[in-house]
């Protein structure tokens, strides 16, 4: 469709496949890849990024994103903004409706983003679509045909039956939804996954909302930038310019872009590094906005320590919040990054890549085997446990080992200065009373004069009733003679003191 600068057109629907692990996501995008992918060759595609185009009759196209469960919808901004317009939820005739088919459910709730039913593996012998739609009715999803609005399809992604209904649902859907841009503007849209390559450098895929980005224009997040030199579609083909609902891919970015992040396009390096300036502004004066007014224990912020927590069931998962939230002190805090149910998956692992500070904990569910494959590989720090006390107890040394240590100085003892019976250049001959807690030989003693410090001194020997001591206590008299550069004094006092780590 054509248009004139300043006009919307419509755009393809941007799709994520989500549900319950081993319901058919990957088989389904898999079938969908084999069959419709735009601009076919002998032999077949070699796809570069996880995100790619498919053809549905003569002219539409759907842009799937090949990650179920991927990091940017972990990440998604509270703005409300998205990357998928549509999300399909995946789930099995035979097993029909499971704990992370609700939170997948659910999490597209959040995040405003409308979802289609898709009812797999209808050609296996115990396949029940029925009864499927009926615990989506139970737990408050109603399909059309059972009194709501949600598109149900049912289809089997082994041999084909219902992928053709599947995705001109999809079309229809996007069509309610007038899904639509201006391709006469600057490209902005949203970072779907960023790789660091040793060889290549820093590449992101981008998925474009709204308007073009060629060749020659600078791409910018909250504080990564690149030129728009080498941009590749999903097949890894050049292009020199990509529009509405385009997936593409940039090399040569100067920082990684964070997954989630808003992108925007630029005609010149002079207005992509104001608009840097102007986000690193505005993040500065929220900072200054938010410290106004609170009180902390300390100079600074505590120290996070970020959480993933998955469960069996609602109410385990609230408990499992509220205790682990306790555990946190001035100096670091517990930070739930996400809590979900269902078994632990390849997505709550990758989450957990994503930084070595995350700690990944299940509460009545166990890893998934690409799961487990994915810790073992990466070392991520996760456990699972069948008892909530055990759970928080662990959860509790670790952040008992990575709370901030800082050393201070502690007075062990501090002694009054009677009468001075000699001194030297540096070195005087004194006696006293310790006032209270201990004073040793051998240790740097602080000169206190009417509340102020006004100077140190190394004692060299002490002793008690004229015997040699190493120490003297509370109430005990003492003769001193100690190394210092101030002239002590009669009413001085002497401040014994300690460093320790806490």
């Amino acid at each position: 469709m054509s248009s004139e600068k300043g006009q919307k057109v419509s755009r393809s629907p941007i799709v994520v496949v989500m549900g319950h692990i081993d319901h058919g996501k990957s088989t389904l995008l898999d079938y969908i890849r084999k069959t419709s992918l735009v601009s076919k060759e002998a032999g077949g595609i070699t796809q570069h990024i996880s995100a790619y185009e498919v053809e549905v009759g003569m002219s539409r196209r759907i842009i799937f994103l090949d990650t179920p469960g991927h990091e940017a919808f972990h990440f998604a901004r509270e703005s409300g903004s998205r990357v998928a317009d549509i999300a399909v939820i995946v789930i099995s005739a035979e097993d029909g409706v499971m704990p992370q088919t609700l939170e997948a459910i659910e999490h597209v709730k959040k995040n405003k983003i409308s979802f289609i039913i898709a009812i797999n593996k209808i050609d296996k012998p115990n396949a029940n679509v029925d009864k499927t739609k009926q615990q989506l009715a139970e737990a408050g999803i109603l399909v059309e045909g059972w009194g709501g609005t949600i598109s149900a399809v049912a289809i089997s992604a082994k041999n084909g039956e219902g992928i053709d209904e599947l995705l001109e649902t999809i079309l229809l859907q996007g069509d309610l939804e007038n899904l639509s841009g201006d391709p006469f503007l600057p490209a902005s849209g949203f970072v779907f996954e960023s790789n660091h390559d040793s060889k290549k450098g820093i590449s992101a895929t981008l998925i474009i909302k709204n308007g073009t980005l060629k060749r020659g224009m600078f791409v910018t997040t909250n504080t990564a930038i690149a030129t728009v030199r080498i941009m590749e579609d999903f097949k890894g083909g050049a292009l020199d310019s990509a529009s509405l609902s385009k997936p593409v891919n940039i090399i040569g970015w100067n920082l990684v872009p964070e997954i989630g992040a808003l992108f925007n396009s630029f005609a010149s390096r002079q207005e992509a590094e104001l608009a840097i300036k102007n986000w690193r502004k505005n993040e500065e004066a929220q900072k200054r906005d938010k410290k106004i007014g609170t009180s902390f224990t300390s100079e600074s912020s505590p120290k996070l320590l970020p959480i993933i927590i998955k469960s069996g069931a609602t109410a385990s998962l609230m408990a499992l919040e509220h205790e682990l939230e306790k555990l946190g002190n001035n100096k670091i805090a517990i930070k739930i990054i996400f809590s979900g149910l269902g078994p632990i998956n390849e997505s709550d692992v990758k989450l957990a890549i994503s930084s070595s500070e995350i700690l990944l904990v299940g509460f009545h569910v166990k890893f998934d085997n690409v799961a487990r494959d994915l810790v073992l590989r990466h070392g991520v720090k996760a456990k699972t446990f069948d008892i909530i006390y055990e759970l928080v107890d662990w959860v509790g040394e670790v952040l008992k080992d990575r709370t901030p240590k800082e050393e201070i100085e502690e007075v062990t003892g501090i002694g009054k200065i009677i009468r001075i019976f000699g001194a030297s250049k540096t070195r005087q001959i004194i006696g006293g009373k310790v006032e209270s807690g201990e004073i040793a030989s051998d240790k740097i003693v602080r000169i206190i004069r009417r509340d102020a410090e006004i100077g140190e001194g190394k004692i060299k020997e002490l002793q008690s009733s004229k015997v040699k001591t190493s120490a003297i206590v509370e109430g005990q008299e003492f003769g001193m003679m100690i190394d210092s550069k101030v002239e002590i004094v009669p009413g001085d006092k002497l401040e014994a003191y300690k460093k320790v780590t806490r």
